[in-house]
């Protein structure tokens, strides 16, 4: 499975809300498999940047799927977690302001404001419920993946728009994008 599956905004299916997942079959083994698949070719190609997670809707699966790096620092380690009906359960700490990407948004990102804590509840691959405490960048990364199955797209949480869009250049630094040209003419900002 190659990172041309991951579909992009303005794809409609990004803004659907995915259906919930009431068994865990071989079905939902293959689809986490091919998420896998994806997020690393998609890394393959991206020199200054890790795959940090995806979620099913990005490969066209409306299902409540998401895969989260295990490893964040070290791109040798390239081992994922599936969270199968993910949920936030309690928004904890404080709410902090940090870049994110996306990989249905490419070459954007942008600065969200996301709680630094979260506890979760999900099942995992064999259909058993985990409950468990985030902090830091796995709580970012989880709230955004969990957005995704909820049919919402990181950038739809930045409200000062016009200064608040960047790309990454060829050394890997932050570098503004012009909001018209790149973000608004693009049709990528919801209607």
């Amino acid at each position: 499975m190659k990172k041309d599956k991951i579909i992009t905004l303005p794809n409609p299916h990004l803004r659907q809300k995915s259906k919930r997942i009431t068994f865990v079959t071989p079905e939902t083994h293959r689809i986490i498999d091919e998420m896998t698949e994806v997020a690393l070719d998609w890394e393959n190609s991206r020199p200054h940047e890790i795959s940090a997670a995806i979620s099913a809707v990005q490969i066209d699966h409306l299902e409540k799927i998401a895969i989260i790096r295990s490893d964040f620092d070290d791109k040798k380690i390239r081992d994922f977690t599936a969270l199968i009906n993910p949920k936030i359960v309690k928004f904890e700490g404080e709410i902090v302001s940090d870049f994110e990407g996306c990989l249905s948004v490419p070459d954007v990102y942008g600065k969200v404001p996301r709680h630094d804590k979260i506890r979760v509840k999900a099942l995992d691959i064999n259909g058993n419920e985990v409950r468990f405490k985030a902090e830091g960048f796995l709580s970012r990364i989880i709230q955004h993946e969990i957005d995704h199955v909820n049919g919402i797209v990181f950038i739809d949480h930045i409200r000062n728009q016009k200064d608040a869009f960047f790309k990454l250049d060829e050394k890997g630094e932050l570098q503004p994008l012009d909001y018209d040209k790149h973000i608004k003419n693009n049709n990528i900002l919801w209607d």
